[in-house]
């Protein structure tokens, strides 16, 4: 494809002074030929190092916990302006349709949304979240500071470098020209450390039409992508019963605990380690005094499953059983919530993997591809729900440390080769080869 001054946007508040010469070098070579080749690439994604550890000064500087309204819309202010910057159409999505959990505030911070449109027919999606677990004022504790190859600081591992990246990506993509998408939509949200209530949906029906999904929580250590990710669930029991006198007329009495004693021994049973399906009741409470009858009893589980479908047969199971009861006259409830659904491998997903370690491998540089989960869920779950195109959790940048109150940081040296892999992605998606 010919190049023209057109598609490459130099915007003082996007690039940085040797980017700018770097892309003038490749603009005037570009015009002769198809695309950038592989080491114009790599170089200009080594000349984005020092804009993207700027970038991640300002966003590690704004606190921006789950629950800290203000400060998420401070940094999403921020994050709108830098994108608004490289030309994309920016609009804020305050979150209405929220998923109600145990846990789930009022109100929850919004999402950016900014649109770039290309001259293709693909839809590509790129998301990450700026919310942090960490509460207001711990700022200055963990404070934005480089030391040798690694800048830590508050939330800058999981997942401000996330949006950075993801910011510096389109930078670089300017710069080399490549708009060969139709569109590339991202999506940053403010409450996925609270399993994203109100960005689920959201996700959902974006990434339902898209042709590739790329999200980016970091990659760990070994500068990995993962293909799947443990879902989350939790299940709430609870039990009424009727107080009475524990010594003079106990028989008056509904014991509540006695019922909940029954249920979470009946219900001790239900994990299959074969499949990774997980249920462990974690929290119990009951009664008031010693000498009371307890008149209610409840109970709290942790249930992890790699299958979305393991949730739905794991829900069925736990309503069944709950009809089993010792305490006739106690009424027993039980709530079920998927908190994060699990993302699961698929064949385009590996074949996306696949790619990426070739193009890692042209780099030197070795990859690994998690196919079965390991941790925690993501926000990638949500996207891979009605998903056309494939889903890949991980092109962050490599790191350590996250929910730590002291030694989170990314490492500087996985910059570049990131920022070249996801062009890369960008650009074979979209028909492009360097």
């Amino acid at each position: 494809m010919a190049q023209s001054a057109q598609f490459i946007p130099l915007h003082p508040n996007a690039m940085h002074l040797r980017s700018l010469i770097a892309a003038a070098a490749l603009l005037a070579a570009s015009l002769a030929q198809a695309a950038p080749t592989s080491q114009q690439l790599q170089d200009l994604a080594k000349q984005e190092q020092p804009a993207l550890l700027e970038t991640l000064r300002s966003l590690v500087e704004i606190e921006s916990g789950s629950k800290d309204l203000e400060g998420l819309a401070s940094l999403a202010s921020l994050i709108a302006g830098k994108l608004k910057a490289l030309g994309g159409e920016v609009t804020m999505i305050e979150p209405t349709d929220i998923y109600r959990m145990e846990d789930t505030p009022e109100r929850v911070g919004q999402m950016v949304k900014a649109q770039f449109k290309g001259k293709g027919t693909k839809k590509l999606l790129l998301i990450a979240h700026m919310d942090t677990v960490y509460l207001k004022g711990m700022l200055k504790d963990q404070p934005f500071r480089v030391d040798g190859g690694k800048a830590y600081g508050l939330g800058i591992a999981d997942d401000k470098q996330g949006v950075a990246t993801i910011i510096h990506a389109i930078t670089l993509l300017q710069m080399a020209g490549i708009n060969d998408y139709g569109t590339l939509t991202v999506l940053i949200n403010g409450d996925e450390e609270i399993s994203s209530p109100g960005a689920r949906a959201t996700i959902t029906k974006t990434a339902a039409d898209q042709d590739m999904t790329l999200s980016f929580e970091g990659s760990g250590g070994q500068g990995g992508v993962r293909l799947a990710t443990s879902g989350i669930g939790s299940a709430y029991l609870t039990v009424q019963g009727r107080s009475s006198h524990a010594g003079s007329r106990p028989e008056g009495g509904v014991n509540a605990l006695t019922e909940l004693a029954h249920q979470l021994l009946q219900m001790q049973d239900l994990s299959e380690p074969a499949t990774g399906l997980k249920l462990n009741w974690t929290l119990a409470q009951a009664g008031t005094n010693r000498n009371v009858i307890p008149a209610q009893a409840t109970a709290q589980a942790d249930a992890r499953a790699l299958r979305v479908s393991d949730f739905v047969r794991l829900e069925k199971e736990l309503q069944q059983r709950v009809k089993k009861q010792r305490v006739p006259d106690a009424k027993v409830q039980l709530k079920f919530e998927v908190r994060r659904p699990p993302l699961e491998a698929t064949a385009a997903s590996r074949a996306l993997a696949k790619r990426a370690q070739a193009i890692y491998g042209e780099l030197g540089l070795p990859m690994t591809v998690a196919e079965v989960a390991t941790g925690g869920g993501t926000d990638a779950a949500f996207a891979a729900l009605q998903a056309r195109g494939p889903v890949i959790e991980g092109l962050g940048l490599s790191g350590f440390g996250a929910h730590s109150n002291d030694a989170e940081y990314v490492d500087l040296s996985s910059i570049p080769p990131r920022l070249y892999l996801v062009a890369r992605l960008i650009m074979e998606m979209s028909g492009a080869n360097p």
